[in-house]
């Protein structure tokens, strides 16, 4: 295995001394959302054996877990692809979210205890100090932990659950086709609002802020097509 490529697994994979489809997940999954892979990206299992060294069979096993995450397409007979979501569906995602998340917002203010209001206090706060720092992985994992939590802790766990899902898919998106110019999606304030809202028990305007939030987010996106022509072995380090 490239001397570069193994600073890039996890202290378990090194202990391990072998690459799993768990770690194939994580890295290509992290490359979509830091916008390294474009929408439509061809992802042959056979260059992807290459640059993780590992089979095939291990390779398939972390494709398919990438498409039921809707990160990848993946169909019979063909090369799987990063996903390339419409407009059409983009704009759909955006709205069922909105009036999802708009609702377990809603259910929990007032209600969280310390220990939730503490953990969504915490990523709130490191978002901050990651944005500051521009380490955007960190700001992207805390964001992301914070909603999250909202789903984990929504009083109805078929609602958590279908939030859950929705995170992922408009996270996808937004790595996908935030505007090529755009450093960061960062937006300053949301997080700390929204939690403001939950702590003083203001249903309203939590919902209020998920929707200003959410739609902020889906202004900052650029659907235009873009180039999908990508060398996987540079992206995961298995070139110096």
């Amino acid at each position: 295995m490239n001397p570069v490529w193994r600073k890039t697994l996890s202290p378990s994979a090194r202990e391990r001394g072998r690459v799993s489809d768990q770690d194939i997940v994580d890295h290509i999954r992290a490359a979509v959302l830091m916008q390294r892979l474009p929408p439509d990206t061809r992802l042959p299992e056979v260059t992807l054996g290459e640059v993780f060294g590992v089979s095939r069979s291990v390779v398939r096993k972390a494709l398919t877990r990438l498409a039921s995450e809707h990160v990848l397409d993946q169909r019979p007979n063909q090369v799987a692809r990063v996903r390339a979501p419409t407009i059409e569906e983009t704009r759909d995602t955006f709205a069922a979210r909105r009036l999802v998340e708009g609702e377990a917002v809603a259910l929990q203010a007032g209600s969280l205890d310390a220990k939730a209001l503490d953990a969504l206090s915490h990523h709130v706060e490191q978002e901050k100090l990651a944005y500051a720092k521009g380490d955007e992985p960190a700001r992207i994992e805390h964001s992301l932990s914070f909603h999250h939590l909202l789903a984990e802790h929504a009083p109805n766990r078929i609602l958590g659950s279908m939030l859950t899902d929705l995170i992922v898919r408009t996270s996808i998106v937004i790595a996908l086709y935030k505007r090529p110019s755009l450093g960061s999606c960062y937006l300053e304030g949301d997080h700390p609002r929204l939690l403001e809202s939950l702590q003083r028990g203001d249903a309203e305007a939590a919902r209020a802020g998920v929707d200003h939030h959410l739609y902020s987010l889906e202004n900052l996106l650029d659907l235009c097509p873009r180039e999908a022509e990508t060398d996987l072995m540079a992206i995961f380090g298995a070139r110096s």
